[in-house]
């Protein structure tokens, strides 16, 4: 008894499963999709913004002549006077400030500058790095609010928490709360990072804005 089509039948599967289309074969050897990112922390990472990371200075511009480089996964200066000022400005917001410096070192962080190109505690609010000052010493609000607590920065890195929310301002350093404020006098403005004196090195700043500002 012939079997020819049962043969011929047989053949023609086994050619289908040989010969796949171009289009199947493409896509049986189709790399695996890659992982799917976590898209949120991409996008806000909690909503803190790194303005610096010890890389690069893209976010900030220089006045005055203080001579800051970058060495070691910070930026530092020890010599002259001046600023890095934040190319963008802000009204309410947090931000988390690393920095060193040394026991002669007159520094600090300055908010709602009101003046960019001239930054001072006049135009500003002076978040004080300054062990040998007194009466507004490190922690302080320059001229507004004295610290809490005595809090000596020299020598090792530590950490400012800084929160500017419409009127009020809460400083913390290093974990202990050293001033708050309520004033109205400068509602928006960039940052500054100050070098006046010693050797001062920042490494992180991170900011998290609470509204909307340009």
């Amino acid at each position: 008894m012939k079997r020819w089509p049962e043969l011929s039948m047989l053949l023609l599967l086994i050619t289908a499963a040989g010969f796949l289309s171009p289009a199947a074969r493409a896509q049986d050897n189709a790399a695996p999709p890659a992982p799917r990112q976590d898209t949120a922390r991409q996008v806000d990472n909690g909503g803190w913004i790194t303005l610096f990371d010890g890389k690069n200075l893209d976010n900030w511009h220089a006045i005055g002549n203080a001579n800051w480089k970058l060495l070691d996964g910070a930026v530092q200066a020890d010599q002259g006077s001046g600023f890095l000022v934040s190319n963008k400005s802000y009204a309410d917001f947090q931000v988390r400030a690393e920095f060193w410096v040394d026991a002669d070192a007159n520094s600090g962080v300055f908010l709602r500058c009101s003046d960019p190109q001239h930054v001072t505690s006049a135009n500003a609010y002076e978040v004080n790095i300054y062990d040998k000052n007194l009466e507004y010493g490190t922690g302080a609000i320059v001229d507004l609010v004295k610290p809490s607590t005595n809090i000596k920065a020299a020598g090792r890195w530590s950490t400012y928490e800084i929160t500017a929310k419409g009127p009020h301002f809460t400083i913390i350093l290093n974990g202990a709360k050293t001033a708050e404020l309520d004033d109205t006098k400068h509602p928006q403005g960039p940052i500054a990072l100050q070098y006046s004196a010693g050797l001062v090195k920042f490494r992180s700043v991170q900011i998290k804005p609470l509204t909307n500002t340009p």
